[in-house]
């Protein structure tokens, strides 16, 4: 191993909609940059490994979400599509580096899906994990409801979080405890890795997640199906959908509309939602190839 790749990332800030926002910066700048866009509840060190894979051939760069990681919580725990998306327009927004190649998984991929049919122009190529296809159980559930009933037990949801204190850990061996009994397919060393940058400690000294509570009830309000299809009509670079095989989020092409995106493939893995930390040497070569 070089010298080079022991070293971590280094730490930033940009501003976006009065939020104060965090993203990791992997050097070689002047390389091709490279975003890569996490998932819901996750953080921009999730992506370490990549990074390190490719901080040889690229300028790696890495977000948190706003209420993620060690970007600042929205205030009045907005975390919709229309935040999620102008916050990422800002960030690219503020690298002046285009067109940008982007890696996103699950909530990630959702937002770069939306901002490459916004963008055409600004996109090399994406690869959209996970971001395309059926949504979380959960909020399956709450989408087929009468929209009466989907807005009312959304202000119930959000009523009984605010009363709600973050989940705390009397030590940090308990959050990677909680951590293992969540993500069964996870080595230990990933386990321990995601842990350690996914929690903050309290002034107790006891450990909650970095995350904010509201993001786990975002409003049940995103532009329509139609208009998301009209959007990748409009994607005209290489497109990769890597899925996973023991999956909610199933095959995107079984999706409708996915085949309106003229250029993409739908490569699958044996792995859960987290496929690039279930199967990371399989997707590695995926990715390098496509990239």
């Amino acid at each position: 191993m070089h010298d080079a790749d022991l070293i971590g990332p280094t730490s930033h800030i940009f501003l976006s909609q009065r939020l104060r926002l965090h993203y990791v910066d992997w050097g070689n700048p002047g390389a091709p940059l490279l975003v890569l866009l996490h998932g819901g509840q996750d953080h921009s060190r999730s992506w370490d490994g990549v990074a390190r894979a490719l901080r040889r051939d690229w300028h790696v760069v890495a977000p948190d979400l706003r209420g993620h990681g060690d970007s600042e919580w929205s205030s009045d725990g907005s975390y919709n599509f229309a935040a999620y998306l102008y916050d990422f327009a800002q960030f690219v927004q503020q690298l002046s580096s285009i067109p940008v190649t982007i890696v996103a998984h699950s909530l990630g991929a959702g937002i770069a899906l939306r901002y490459t049919g916004l963008f055409p122009e600004k996109v090399r190529k994406l690869v959209a994990i996970e971001g395309i296809g059926a949504m979380p159980p959960v909020f399956a559930k709450r989408a087929t409801r009468p929209v009466a009933e989907k807005w009312r037990d959304w202000i119930d949801e959000r009523r009984q979080v605010s009363g709600h204190a973050p989940r705390r850990y009397a030590t940090l061996d308990d959050a990677v405890a909680r951590m293992r009994a969540a993500n069964a397919s996870l080595s230990e060393a990933q386990i321990i890795h995601l842990t350690h940058h996914a929690v903050t400690r309290n002034e107790d000294g006891s450990w909650s997640w970095k995350f904010d509570p509201y993001v786990r009830h975002p409003a049940p309000v995103d532009i329509r199906d139609e208009d998301r299809q009209a959007l990748w009509t409009r994607i005209d670079c290489p497109v990769l959908l890597p899925w996973g095989t023991r999956s909610w989020a199933g095959n995107p092409f079984a999706i409708a509309g996915t085949a309106l995106i003229r250029d993409a493939r739908a490569p699958s893995f044996d792995a859960g939602h987290w496929l690039h930390h279930d199967q990371f040497d399989a997707f590695m070569a995926a990715l390098t190839d496509f990239l």
